[in-house]
């Protein structure tokens, strides 16, 4: 029986990686962001087309869909929203324009209680404050992502039942990597848990609640601080005797350079992004683990 049990699971693991039967072409499915189309992707294989509307370089609190993306959403089954800026004013507007497209929120499916975008996230993640604008940055703990594949597969074989066993198994396989990326980050940020890190757009916050750490931001409500929060800033990060600041590309900064010209300091580029989603996870960790290592030298 067990040989049975791990032929059905290949079979279905190998009918990711094969064509849909008869030429039926591959479910379209639409996400927001580059690491939301990673997760379905390895969820689905080639059964799956995903069109990830926030492209490479793009920051997703300033992102307007272009009518090209636009239209091609009338061929979408499913898009899947991820709770970043631009989801709020234009889902209504995408669903307007593609009437026949289902919209599921894997993030409320799962249960998944939000961080507050700017407060600093240390431990287990708490309920958000009503009223508190919320961090969409999920994905930046694999845990959270691995409670996103059961709705996941949910949604995906309430699109294309036939191929349900094959996204199911996807699941699984792709649960058992996360958990394997999870227990290597955590053994790479084990030496510098509890440490602050100092960052310009928050964007990090479920990554320091999964790790042991503490984000600190400089931006605040999505703009750069003034010139007292700017001094509250620096004054915290000396009295911290943090030295790094780490950036992402989508949010250009002086402030950040300011910053660290003030502290004698560097700043390093880290992007929550990225679409190479577990290596990227794997290269954040070991920069943030030598930098933070690096400050405790003289």
């Amino acid at each position: 029986a067990g040989v049975s049990a791990r032929a059905l699971a290949l079979a279905a693991l190998l009918a990711l990686a094969l064509p849909a039967p008869g030429g039926a072409a591959p479910l379209r499915v639409a996400v927001s962001v580059l690491p939301e189309q990673a997760f379905v992707s390895a969820v689905a294989g080639s059964l799956a087309t995903v069109d990830v509307l926030v492209g490479p370089g793009r920051s997703p609190a300033t992102y307007e869909p272009t009518p090209r993306q636009m239209a091609s959403l009338a061929d979408a089954a499913l898009f899947l929203p991820m709770g970043v800026p631009f989801e709020q004013a234009w889902l209504p507007r995408l669903t307007a324009a593609a009437p026949g497209l289902r919209v599921v929120d894997l993030v409320a499916a799962a249960g998944i209680e939000r961080l507050t975008l700017h407060g600093h996230s240390h431990g287990d993640a708490p309920a958000s404050p009503a009223g508190a604008e919320l961090d969409p940055h999920l994905w930046t703990d694999p845990r959270l992502v691995a409670r996103l594949l059961p709705p996941l597969a949910d949604a995906l074989c309430a699109a294309d039942p036939a191929h349900c066993d094959a996204f199911r198994a996807g699941a699984a396989a792709y649960a058992d990597t996360l958990a394997a990326l999870d227990a290597e980050l955590r053994a790479i940020l084990a030496p510098v848990r509890g440490r602050r890190f100092l960052v310009f757009h928050p964007s990090w916050g479920y990554f320091a609640a999964a790790y042991g750490l503490e984000q600190v931001a400089i931006e605040h409500e999505g703009k750069e601080p003034g010139a007292r929060a700017l001094a509250n800033v620096i004054d915290a990060a000396r009295a911290s005797g943090l030295r790094t600041i780490f950036v992402q590309r989508q949010f250009a900064s002086g402030a950040a350079r300011a910053v660290a010209d003030a502290i004698g300091g560097d700043v390093i580029a880290v992007d929550p992004l990225a679409p190479d989603y577990c290596a990227n996870l794997r290269r954040t960790a070991r920069i943030m683990a030598a930098a933070l290592a690096a400050e405790d030298s003289p």
